[in-house]
């Protein structure tokens, strides 16, 4: 078993929190969203816009599209690859480092 320290485990885990949200939310990623989603905004009877979200598709399709919509289930596979990589890619700790600290700055931003 890997033996892990708290500073890489809160590390992982900032990484894992901006790495979702990245692939989640962000606009720099809505190409990759696109094929498998659309945003469709409507208007309730008060008059404000919502927007919802649409899944294209059916089969793997859908399910991609079911998976990039919640940031519960993209938290599992972001986690898992951040783990992964941890273990057995340790060149790729530097960019786990550089989503740690977007994300605890994205954290700090939103509760300041």
């Amino acid at each position: 078993m890997t033996s892990i320290n708290w500073i890489d485990f809160f590390i992982l885990t900032f990484a894992s929190f901006r790495i979702t949200h990245f692939i989640v939310f962000d606009e720099i990623t809505a190409f990759i969203r696109r094929p498998f989603m659309s945003e469709v905004f409507k208007e309730d009877p008060s008059g404000n816009t919502e927007k919802y979200i649409e899944i294209k598709g059916s089969g793997l399709r859908s399910w991609i599209g079911k998976l990039l919509s919640c940031y519960w289930c993209t938290g599992f596979w972001s986690a898992l690859g951040v783990v992964l990589a941890y273990i057995y890619l340790p060149f790729a700790f530097p960019i786990l480092l550089v989503f740690a600290v977007a994300g605890a700055a994205a954290i700090l931003e939103s509760k300041i």
